[in-house]
């Protein structure tokens, strides 16, 4: 997107609040520790928090190229928990059946 574009302000709008949230629930009486309380939020954000938007993997991943890596075992995650769940369920029906 382009900048001074209306929906990326609002991107940077949103990041601003996300940040203000996260680091304004301590007063800070000196300016170094806010300034560390930053900067470990946005290492934190960048690192470690899984984005919505980038379907539930860090930044950190999708700029070293692994999303697509970790998708697809997610993927087969839950591919092998959807066909475990119908095995049980076909079991517990074949139990529970009239004889």
């Amino acid at each position: 997107m382009a900048p001074f574009h209306p929906q990326t302000k609002r991107k940077l709008e949103r990041y601003h609040q996300t940040l203000k949230r996260g680091i304004n629930q301590v007063p800070y009486d000196v300016q170094r520790d806010l300034e560390a309380a930053i900067g470990y939020f946005v290492s934190y954000d960048n690192l470690c928090r899984y984005h919505k938007a980038l379907s539930d993997v860090t930044l950190a991943d999708v700029l070293a190229s692994r999303s697509d890596q970790i998708l697809g075992r997610s993927r087969e995650a839950n591919d092998r928990t959807v066909a475990r769940r119908k095995r049980l369920n076909i079991a517990l029906r074949e139990r529970l059946a009239p004889a």
